[in-house]
């Protein structure tokens, strides 16, 4: 069964659905997100609110009686500015509001009374008795009394000082309606409410799952076609940073596997014509012996000769395949000493300056006073040297010169090879450094050569941790340079 599909097929052919897959936890995620808002809802709007009403209605009378003392002690406590805001209040709040002075008379308009039999202040009265009581048994200058009656019905009941001298006690009563028919009405709407939202909700899901896996799908599908060696699928990221960003990712991946392909195919071709050349001539020459030769000394020895050169050849080639492999799989370690940079340039320089007599060439070096004491394995690094001399030589150009550098920059030393050849394209630099890479124009392999010398040098680098690069100009030259510690301590 695959998991990567939102249904796969069991042994016997039957669909069955996956329980594993991006689409089906998706909508599982949305679906349960949707229930719990429901049920939140629910449990809220029935069974808080009762809590809730009261709570309210209490912030709302607190309210009220703050808003008519700031009035009253904002209007140098004019009790006919105090009747206009228990008159606002009142009628805006749906409030019964008396004010009552300290001899007990009653203070407020009866104009509240309308058509009813008794004054509020009549019905109130004693409900007015057991505020008072609680106000003077209470540290506070307010006192709250919720009284219910016949079960039923519930008022809020609130008293409070007024004035100066606390020359007045307002009460406040605010009837508790029954919220029992308000829950089933709202009871009635959250069931078609709930049945609208799970109805979104279950297609809300679908959709968002369906187009989040969707693109994961074909990248997965275009994924398994690249696994296959068929590099011409497209990743498609949708519409989302993070899938899109992985189709990118994918992508580039993509490009390096196709390139490493090409490399690949590159490397057996290449290193089988220089396997082939080398055999082919010690079969011949081998053969011209046998035939020809054999009985003739001098020309004996000269095929011989040949043989031994192309066998030597073939061992440098074979040799280099192998030290490279070994350091690319970290199996070589470095011999590590103090030497002089100095002197190991000037041992590497010595072989080539023989070509300064017999082709032409120009070498000149160049080097800041001295010394120049790193902490590397000397072999190696000399090995560096030689490798970019060599590749100077074969690219140089028509003026066959060649500049090498030794500079101090700062806590570092520098060597650095330029010539003045066809440069390298911008969108060739990086990839001077792979085995057997040649590009479209100027660095072609030397016959001489086994095309592993800069891979070697990148390599030998790496292991010393040390920093190198290629800066060129087409039409101008190149320059291969790497950089060293200067007076490294040395390493346990």
């Amino acid at each position: 069964m695959t998991k990567g599909k939102n249904f796969s097929k069991t042994a016997h052919g039957r669909l069955h659905l996956n329980f594993h897959s991006l689409k089906f936890r998706l909508f599982c995620f949305f679906m349960l997100f949707t229930a719990l808002m429901l049920g939140l809802i629910w449990f809220l709007q029935i069974f808080f609110l009762n809590t809730y009403y009261e709570e309210m209605k209490s912030a709302e009378t607190n309210q009220v009686a703050k808003n008519i003392k700031t009035d009253f002690a904002a209007s140098g406590y004019d009790t006919d500015q105090l009747y206009q805001a228990i008159h606002t209040e009142s009628a805006t709040n749906d409030l019964t509001i008396l004010v009552v002075d300290q001899h007990g008379n009653n203070m407020t308009n009866d104009d509240q009374q309308g058509f009813m039999e008794l004054t509020p202040f009549q019905r109130y009265s004693r409900d007015i008795a057991a505020l008072n009581a609680r106000l003077a048994q209470s540290s506070f200058d307010s006192a709250t009394i919720l009284r219910t009656e016949n079960g039923k019905n519930r008022t809020l009941e609130f008293a409070c000082y007024l004035g100066a001298d606390s020359e007045f006690t307002m009460y406040i009563f605010s009837p508790l309606y029954p919220v029992g028919s308000t829950v089933a009405i709202l009871r009635s709407q959250l069931f078609y409410i709930t049945i609208i939202a799970i109805l979104l909700g279950l297609a809300l899901a679908l959709y968002l799952s369906t187009i989040i896996s969707r693109p994961i799908r074909k990248i997965t599908s275009a994924a398994a076609e690249m696994g296959k060696g068929n590099y011409d699928v497209t990743f498609q990221g949708g519409r989302y940073t993070e899938i899109i960003e992985l189709a990118d990712t994918l992508t580039h991946a993509e490009n390096e596997l196709q390139k490493t392909d090409m490399y690949h195919k590159d490397l057996i071709a290449n290193v089988s014509h220089d396997l082939k050349t080398p055999l082919t001539m010690i079969k011949s020459y081998a053969e011209m012996i046998r035939d020809l030769s054999g009985d003739n000394p001098v020309k004996r020895n000269a095929h011989l000769q040949v043989i031994i050169e192309e066998a030597d050849r073939l061992n440098t080639l074979v040799n280099a395949m192998l030290n490279l492999s070994r350091m690319q799989s970290g199996k070589i370690s470095l011999e590590l000493s103090q030497f002089d940079l100095q002197d190991t340039a000037e041992q590497a320089l010595q072989s080539y300056y023989v070509l300064t007599e017999s082709e032409g060439y120009q070498i000149e070096f160049q080097c800041d006073k001295g010394p120049f004491q790193v902490y590397a394995d000397r072999a190696k690094i000399l090995q560096v040297m030689n490798n970019l001399l060599s590749n100077a030589v074969k690219y140089c150009g028509e003026d066959k010169y060649i500049l090498v550098e030794l500079r101090r920059n700062g806590r570092d030393a520098t060597f650095s090879v330029t010539d003045h050849g066809q440069g390298i394209s911008p969108d060739e630099i990086t990839h001077v450094w792979e085995r057997y890479y040649k590009s479209s124009t100027h660095h072609v392999r030397s016959a001489d050569g086994t095309g592993l010398g800069l891979s070697i040098v990148k390599e030998i680098l790496k292991l010393h941790d040390a920093r190198f690069d290629v800066e060129s100009v087409v039409g101008e030259g190149s320059t291969f340079w790497f950089q060293l510690p200067l007076d490294r301590s040395r390493k346990s």
